[in-house]
């Protein structure tokens, strides 16, 4: 097995002491790369509003830049919806400066109908949440790689606009959350430098295969984008087993399925630590940091 990389997703829930405190923990513990999810609040299905309120993810990110040196640190994923993506461009850069070039810009079309709902932030069909991301990614690639750009779009509109970014500055890799077989796919094979979406190793696989279609189509060679992918896991029962995608088992059978992951074309798998206390994520990364780590290579 070609061993993936392996990161650490941290709740916002916690207190930011607490975010500081555990991605400082995984980075010593052997893990790759610390996430952040980008929400206003916890989901609730509906636009019901919920009282859990959430850290805002690129303040947090600039701290933990600050204060852990070595792991990639990443958004999963930013909502296009939330920042104009000059604004977001600009946090980018500033971020990754921060963090010597260690940022991956991970962004999205927006899903989450309560934090829309109440804070008056447009969400629209699906049809419009796509065409305003592509024009969003548009702005994004542009302030962040190129001298000057200029978009005319029915979402976003930038004329003559300098880069963002500092001479000398590092590429900041933008990693995009998506699983739309017919549009997203597509956006990613055009847009993106690294992918990520929840799945099990079938589901990867079919879909990591459909994300190389639209790349043929386009011309472009899909071992450009890096792969990303989460679940979340339950190790000998222990753990939160609910979510979009679920593996349960033993260290064993854990394992084997990072390694189904990593044949099926996977380059990093991301723990999710984001439901419960800071203590619960401790409590799962150090069991991943002890027991499924070193049995990696």
């Amino acid at each position: 097995m070609t061993k993936p990389a392996i990161g650490a997703w941290l709740g916002t829930t916690w207190a930011p002491h607490e975010v500081l405190a555990v991605a400082g923990e995984a980075e010593a513990a052997g893990f790759d790369s610390v996430w952040l999810a980008d929400h206003f609040m916890a989901n609730t299905g509906t636009e019901e509003v919920s009282d859990r309120g959430n850290l805002e993810c690129f303040g947090m990110l600039a701290g933990i830049a600050a204060a852990v040196p070595r792991v990639r640190l990443g958004s999963l994923v930013a909502s296009i919806t939330f920042r104009h993506p000059a604004v977001l461009a600009n946090i980018a850069a500033t971020v990754d400066g921060i963090a010597s070039g260690r940022l991956v810009l991970g962004v999205g079309a927006g899903w989450q109908l309560n934090e829309h709902a109440a804070y008056g932030l447009p969400l629209g069909p699906v049809r419009e949440r796509i065409d305003r991301f592509e024009e969003g990614l548009a702005v994004l690639t542009g302030l962040l790689r190129e001298p000057v750009t200029t978009v005319s779009g029915e979402h976003y509109t930038v004329t003559g606009a300098p880069i963002v970014t500092r001479p000398g500055a590092a590429r900041t890799p933008i990693l995009i959350g998506a699983s739309g077989e017919k549009r997203m796919l597509g956006v990613v094979a055009r847009y993106a430098d690294e992918w990520n979406c929840w799945s099990t190793p079938e589901l990867f696989a079919h879909k990591s295969r459909v994300l190389d279609e639209h790349c043929d189509r386009i011309g472009r060679d899909p071992r450009e984008i890096r792969r990303s992918t989460q679940a979340m896991l339950e190790i000998d029962g222990e753990g939160t087993g609910a979510g979009s995608a679920v593996v349960s088992g033993s260290v064993a059978q854990i394992v084997d399925t990072i390694g189904q992951w990593s044949d099926a074309g996977v380059d990093e798998v991301i723990v999710p630590g984001i439901r419960g206390t800071a203590d619960d994520g401790r409590r799962l990364f150090d069991r991943v940091a002890s027991d499924i780590l070193p049995q990696l290579g």
